[in-house]
């Protein structure tokens, strides 16, 4: 038996079993939680039609690998499917489940269809588990590349949360840095101070690191350069923040800010008004 023709027995099969393969098959990935809860079955009823209306034609076509452009409406499928179950929260082998599990209702109406001819249905056999374990792998892939996308966009996002920039004063900015400092989110940190800068015409910005766990080397470099990118726009900083711990091992690495620092936000709050020609006087409460 030849390769076509146990291809044209899966494309028979498929387009005159359709509905009992859907059934199957909808039954079985709803058993392996492959489209449980967070599908609705009319979703999952029209993935898994669409899927068998794009596979039989590359099965009639002779096709037996993926990157055939016979293949090219079922890819697109996956694509989207992968996609989905990648943001809906799918595991990796629930969003795999979806193209192996029709393996099981295709070989059951093979055996159906050709009772009589073994060698056939080993062929089709055949065909279809390197057809479909080429689809499954091609589903994982696509839902990792999914995946890698949304945690890079859900880091991104954290990284724009973790460096607001607030307004303390007219012309006075603070930066509070929580976490570790790496070359991408400086680059963050410096769009966001620089922006903030031009938007509200500030003088001053004050770079607090009490969040900061360690501040080595590098951390160091990061920091110098954002303040190097503020005094190009105009704008002075003070670095505040700086705990004992950190300014010893600061002394031990031989690192040198360059900035004037403070202890604690206050302390470099006080300065910024100092240098803007500001004073916090207390005044007496009236009584009664």
């Amino acid at each position: 038996m030849t390769t076509n023709g146990g291809l044209a027995a899966l494309a028979q099969i498929v387009g005159a079993k359709q509905n009992e393969i859907l059934g199957r098959w909808r039954d079985l990935l709803v058993a392996t939680a492959g489209g449980a809860g967070r599908i609705k079955p009319g979703e999952l009823q029209k993935q898994c039609t669409d899927f068998l209306a794009a596979l039989g034609p590359a099965l009639s076509a002779g096709a037996n690998k993926i990157d055939d452009p016979a293949f090219a409406s079922a890819r697109a499928l996956l694509d989207e499917v992968s996609k989905a179950r990648a943001n809906q929260g799918f595991t990796p082998s629930e969003t795999a489940t979806f193209v192996f599990s029709l393996k099981e209702p295709l070989f059951e109406q093979l055996r159906n269809h050709y009772p009589d001819d073994a060698a056939l249905v080993a062929t089709a056999g055949w065909e279809m588990t390197q057809v479909l374990d080429q689809l499954g792998l091609y589903t994982m892939e696509v839902y990792q590349r999914s995946r890698e996308e949304v945690v890079r966009r859900q880091q991104d996002e954290i990284a724009e949360l973790s460096t607001p920039v607030v307004k303390l004063w007219e012309g006075i900015l603070a930066l509070p840095l929580i976490g570790t400092l790496d070359s991408a989110r400086t680059q963050v940190v410096m769009e966001n101070l620089l922006q903030a800068i031009v938007d509200q015409s500030a003088d001053l910005a004050i770079i607090d690191i009490t969040g900061v766990p360690t501040v080595d080397t590098l951390v160091a470099q990061h920091l110098l350069k954002t303040i190097a990118a503020a005094r190009l726009m105009g704008a002075d900083c003070i670095v505040s923040g700086i705990r004992p711990q950190i300014a010893q091992t600061m002394v031990h690495l031989g690192v040198e800010l360059d900035v004037v620092s403070k202890a604690t936000l206050a302390d470099a709050l006080a300065l910024a008004f100092q240098r803007t020609g500001r004073a916090v006087v207390r005044r007496p409460v009236a009584k009664g």
